[in-house]
């Protein structure tokens, strides 16, 4: 009601002056509708911006899963927008569609990683300043939203999915399931990921991620008894996020997953500071 009134008040402003009507500001978009932009502030200039979806008709007397979603390379900057569009848009978009939030009403929380950062290095799997200030804000998120702490998943798509590693293998026990899309890693801590369900994507023609890397890394987890799935896309190459999010069980499997008590842990640490 208000907007109507605005818009006839300009109107009216129009025929009675003869003045032009004024420029309007910056819409918003069906982003900044479903996801609300935030952002994280710590001392030393430490700064994180994210997105955070809530689910439709939130109630703070129940309990809500919650996904996290790490971008890839291309969805790095300081906007604020980039880690929701391009080819980070289905993995975001896929949680929050209305055939998935009624079936699965879950917060969604998409950190951007700062240009020039990665989420971790594959080497070390040694957390970046950006992937410790997400833990953050996923922790104030928890602070604030009525979040089920056995139901936090985390998901990530190329780089997104070095960060995943990471953080599966340095606290195991925040996660009740993973999801790595076309990525690889040196495994420092194998008893972690065998602590939590882990469904892993690759391509098979993947330019960017050797596909024999990838088939190394399956074989050591099923050695290790993991709780692992692995989907390969015959002849596919690095983007191969439609196909992913497109599988059928992909909701019913990570929806099932709750996260496993301590005593079922691997001896995954928190993560520490660089």
């Amino acid at each position: 009601m208000r907007a109507l009134r605005y818009v006839l008040f300009v109107l009216l402003l129009v025929l009675i002056t003869g003045y032009p009507a004024p420029a309007r500001t910056a819409e918003l978009t069906q982003d900044d509708i479903d996801f609300r932009k935030l952002t994280i502030d710590k001392p030393n200039n430490q700064h994180l911006n994210y997105r955070l979806f809530v689910p439709l008709g939130y109630d703070s007397k129940r309990k809500y899963p919650l996904v996290l979603f790490l971008h890839g390379a291309a969805g790095r900057g300081s906007d604020n927008i980039k880690q929701l569009t391009g080819g980070n848009h289905i993995g975001t978009h896929f949680w929050i569609s209305r055939e998935v939030q009624n079936t699965f009403p879950a917060f969604v929380l998409v950190p951007q990683c700062p240009s020039g950062e990665n989420w971790s290095e594959p080497e070390l799997n040694r957390p970046s300043p950006a992937l410790l200030l997400t833990m953050d804000a996923l922790l104030k998120t928890q602070r604030e939203f009525s979040v089920d702490p056995d139901r936090v998943y985390v998901v990530g798509q190329s780089m997104g999915g070095l960060g995943v590693y990471s953080l599966v293998q340095n606290c195991p026990n925040q996660w009740a399931a993973a999801v790595v899309i076309s990525a690889f890693d040196n495994f420092t801590n194998l008893l972690a990921l065998t602590s939590v369900p882990l469904w892993v994507f690759q391509g098979g023609a993947d330019s960017s991620v050797p596909i024999d890397t990838v088939r190394d890394m399956v074989r050591q987890l099923k050695k290790a008894r993991a709780d692992l799935r692995y989907t390969e896309y015959h002849k596919a190459g690095h983007e191969i996020w439609d196909r992913a999010f497109a599988e059928p069980d992909l909701l019913p499997w990570l929806s099932s997953r709750v996260r496993k008590t301590e005593g079922q842990l691997g001896s995954g640490s928190p993560p520490q500071k660089p």
